[in-house]
């Protein structure tokens, strides 16, 4: 389902993709810490957009989907497997109602499509 290849290998990808921006990486798996991060990129002028994949956080936690409504920099959320053709826990997303937008279903070529997204000015749409 979420294939074979490493996030940090498909990071190296990305960079190679998108030369003239920096990404950066963050990844914990507890959540108060992911809400510090979120919070702490709101301050960072230099930050365009979060591309964020909180995984089951995604179904449960209502403190970082206010978290993601705090902040005034754009968050595109992303998931690797299509979560509406999964268990039914899985089809609730609690952060989409804060977020620009959502990728869902297209493995690691969602982290692509949402940089994309943030590169191409899409509060324009």
């Amino acid at each position: 389902m979420y294939g074979n290849l490493s996030f940090e290998q498909y990071l190296l990808k990305l960079d190679a993709l998108y030369p003239a921006i920096t990404l950066t990486y963050y990844q914990s798996n507890i959540e108060g810490e992911l809400i510090n991060k979120l919070q702490a990129l709101d301050e960072d002028k230099l930050c365009l957009g979060v591309v964020l994949n909180a995984g089951a956080y995604s179904h449960t936690s209502i403190a970082i989907a206010d978290a993601v409504g705090s902040v005034a920099v754009p968050v595109i959320s992303v998931h690797i497997s299509n979560i509406y053709a999964r268990e039914p826990e899985r089809r609730t997303d609690l952060l989409l109602a804060h977020c620009r937008g959502s990728i869902s279903g297209f493995g690691m070529f969602g982290y692509d499509l949402a940089i994309q997204a943030i590169c191409s000015n899409f509060d324009s749409f």
